[in-house]
């Protein structure tokens, strides 16, 4: 029998069939980062692995040793990204598709867009590093940071994938090209297009796509602060925390905010027991997502005794105060992150795990 040594290569010139599922379960969570990058969701991507697997395993015999196992199962893994992107929507969070929201226009509802997900860093799993470079080159540069995320789904497909595999995977060129099909010349082209389109897109100050230092002691006391001022429904504590140039949003909806005041108002409606917009009692517990600070939601609205799942809620800390929040409000989100579907008062007093 072949096995796989540990870098991806196979001891033999073929990968038999008695050692897939090894293979399979020892790059799933690196094949299902590369997948969420490609495709901007979460749900999409744990699809896509298991039609990676499958492909693999269908095509096995063909597989000769050539490259390593590894190399050989991302092919087929961009290759299934790539035909599922084929005519598809681009998807972006609610400041990409309209103004903010200002009180004054109505809702804008039944907007059909797909939208960006969150990704659990309990699942994330770093690539292994190219043969021909060091790990610390690939560790600068992949990110899954929702600014990087939303800016390359202004890429097509392909530019796309060669960003990330060039750029944030650290792939030699001719690998690159290999997997797409392409020439050295071609990929190098492609890249010179998207690394310009990406500049226009991603956040002002951010020349490139590297990830933001991990979070500080500091942003993470703003985040705790936050948290207790959002369960007290303490709008001057809030205040105190935004930066005045703020945004929210709250995918699926539509609706976005600009600045501190319409944050604020929007607060102050939703958190109005008097309110037909009111949406309950909230209680907040830590999570972890795209590598930066966030918060899971629960709300128990009048007349529930427990808390059920509101929304998962990405932080930006910058300066001390809270630059950006985006509150993924979809419930099938939260096993995931390992997060029990309902909650109770009595579960809240009791400390956090560390990835939950």
């Amino acid at each position: 029998m072949r096995g796989v040594s540990d870098d991806g290569a196979t001891t033999g010139s073929a990968l038999a069939r008695d050692a897939f599922a090894e293979v399979a379960e020892r790059y799933r969570g690196e094949l299902r980062v590369h997948c969420y990058r490609m495709l901007g969701s979460f749900d999409e991507a744990e699809d896509l692995v298991q039609e990676t697997l499958l492909r693999a395993w269908k095509g096995l015999d063909g597989f000769q040793g050539r490259s390593s196992v590894r190399a050989w199962l991302y092919r087929i893994a961009t290759n299934a990204c790539l035909d599922a992107l084929d005519g598809r929507a681009r998807r972006a969070l609610p400041h990409h598709v309209g103004p903010p929201f200002d009180g004054r226009q109505p809702p804008r509802d039944g907007v059909d867009v797909p939208w960006l997900q969150p990704f659990p860093d309990r699942l994330r799993e770093p690539s292994a590093p190219p043969a021909d470079g060091p790990a610390e080159a690939v560790v600068a540069r992949e990110t899954l940071e929702l600014a990087f995320l939303a800016a390359i789904q202004h890429l097509p497909p392909r530019q796309r994938a060669a960003v990330i595999l060039r750029d944030v995977l650290g792939w030699p060129a001719r690998d690159t090209a290999d997997v797409l099909g392409s020439s050295v010349a071609s990929v190098t082209s492609a890249l010179q297009r998207a690394r310009a389109t990406l500049r226009e897109h991603l956040p002002p100050g951010r020349a490139d796509w590297a990830p933001p230092a991990p979070p500080t002691e500091e942003q993470r006391a703003v985040l705790r602060r936050y948290m207790a001022a959002v369960e007290r429904g303490d709008l001057a504590a809030i205040a105190d925390l935004l930066a005045e140039d703020v945004r929210t949003s709250m995918p699926p909806y539509p609706q976005w905010f600009a600045g501190r005041a319409a944050v604020l108002a929007a607060l102050s409606t939703s958190w109005d027991a008097g309110s037909p917009e009111y949406v309950g009692t909230l209680r907040m517990v830590p999570a972890y997502a795209n590598g930066q600070l966030a918060a899971a939601t629960y709300a128990r609205r009048p007349g529930e005794s427990s808390y059920t799942p509101f929304g998962i809620g990405v932080v930006s800390v910058e300066g001390g105060r809270i630059v950006e929040i985006v509150a993924f409000h979809d419930p099938a989100l939260f096993p995931a992150f390992a997060l029990p579907p309902t909650w109770t008062d009595e579960l809240f007093r009791q400390p956090p795990s560390p990835h939950t």
